[in-house]
């Protein structure tokens, strides 16, 4: 059975935060940094909806 895709696209969502958040980090851009730290934000939540779903279908 495959995993939700809330799952892996939370995952996707983090890693591009934490990409986005050290380019701010790096070049000094405290935007692009507060944009990546909502991202990851984000994907950890939708991640975590995600795990939710399977441990209700049973996965």
């Amino acid at each position: 059975m495959p995993i939700d895709k809330d799952r892996t696209d939370g995952s996707v969502n983090q890693a591009k935060g934490s990409l986005k958040e050290t380019a701010g980090k790096l070049t000094g851009d405290s935007k692009l940094q507060s944009e990546g730290k909502t991202d990851k934000l984000g994907g950890k939540i939708q991640n975590t909806v995600g795990g939710i779903k399977d441990t209700l279908k049973g996965k």
